[in-house]
């Protein structure tokens, strides 16, 4: 049987031969316009397989985290009937994030939310935050968690269209979306979670390369902090994260997914 990362590496040559697309097209399926009118909510937990992420300070995996914060999302966007909801993970399944961000355009999603749990050197620090691609970071905390995360999920080798991505996703329109995205969500976190100072934040994150697509990462919190890995382990909480970001995304599709 060939692995997960076998697989990645291969079909990663083979897209550096055939224009860029493969991977995410063979794990996608059809885009998702050919299957309903609705909007599809593409969520990413991340890390996952050979890639744990974050550790807590009690022995909590980011990778479980994530997954099960995206699990209980797509619950609640289920409830209201309004989108079609996909993961690009619902196992403990390791992808690189070149293939997050391609099954985002493949799929034509109308949003790519990533989910993550960060962990800091100090154990004081908490609360979400909310991130968009840009070419230079917002700040230097910033910067290092960009780093952290394209270095421990980056493919190797990494084909040239990919490491130029950033030049067409980078339009201003789009860029303007995405921004409104994370305002959106910003919003609708504040009054139901901790946040952290300064939460709409941007650098370059390879998982954010979905080419025409609104994407946001969400950083649910740090598992470096004994508050915020108790709060995502509970499965209460998880629920109002989850339901604050169904309402978050309600208002951005309300006010036209970007208008305004």
């Amino acid at each position: 049987m060939i692995s997960e990362a076998c697989f990645s590496r291969r079909f990663l040559s083979r897209r550096r031969l055939l224009g860029g697309g493969l991977t995410a097209a063979l794990l996608a399926g059809p885009p998702a316009h050919a299957v309903s009118g609705q909007p599809l909510i593409l969520i990413d937990p991340g890390h996952g397989g050979r890639d744990p992420g974050a550790t807590g300070g009690t022995g909590t995996l980011e990778k479980h985290v994530t997954l099960a914060a995206a699990l209980a999302l797509r619950t609640v966007l289920e409830g209201t009937a309004a989108y079609r909801v996909e993961l690009t993970r619902d196992r403990d399944r390791f992808l690189w994030p070149e293939d997050r961000a391609e099954m985002a355009v493949a799929r034509g999603a109308h949003l790519f939310l990533s989910l993550h749990a960060d962990k800091t050197a100090d154990p004081a620090i908490r609360g979400a935050s909310v991130y968009t691609l840009s070419a230079r970071a917002s700040d230097p905390e910033t910067e290092a968690l960009a780093a952290r995360e394209n270095g421990g999920e980056s493919g190797p080798d990494r084909p040239p269209e990919v490491s130029d991505i950033l030049n067409s996703l980078a339009q201003r329109e789009n860029r303007a979306i995405s921004a409104r995205a994370a305002g959106a969500l910003v919003r609708g976190l504040e009054t139901d979670v901790p946040l952290l100072f300064s939460p709409k934040r941007r650098a370059n994150f390879i998982v954010l390369h979905a080419a025409g697509v609104p994407s946001v990462l969400l950083e649910m919190g740090f598992l470096s902090n004994p508050a915020d890995e108790a709060s995502l382990n509970d499965p209460t909480h998880r629920t109002r994260l989850a339901r604050a970001v169904a309402r978050a995304i309600d208002a951005w599709f309300t006010r036209g997914a970007g208008a305004g």
